[in-house]
């Protein structure tokens, strides 16, 4: 997979699945890839891949990793700003 040139930022407390499951489905489309190739290449079910872009917050963690390292996207955390 190619390497995701779009970032995505988002203040704390603004990300959720919903937001998440569409940027992995705008990520996937901008490689052109069906969602039954994505499931292949991640080594997870079409299922998983259709409940991800729907936003489904139940998902497992591991998995959705795997599917955005596929993509060649990355999660990054970081501390909120300090607080006076």
């Amino acid at each position: 997979m190619k390497s995701a040139t779009i970032e995505h930022n988002f203040p704390f407390g603004n990300m959720d699945s919903n937001s998440l499951g569409l940027l992995v489905r705008r990520e996937r489309k901008a490689q052109n890839l069906k969602q039954a190739e994505l499931a292949a290449v991640s080594g997870v079910g079409v299922r998983f891949i259709v409940d991800l872009e729907a936003g489904k917050p139940t998902l497992q963690l591991g998995k959705v990793l795997q599917v955005i390292t596929t993509l060649g996207c990355e999660v990054q955390i970081a501390p909120p700003a300090s607080r006076s």
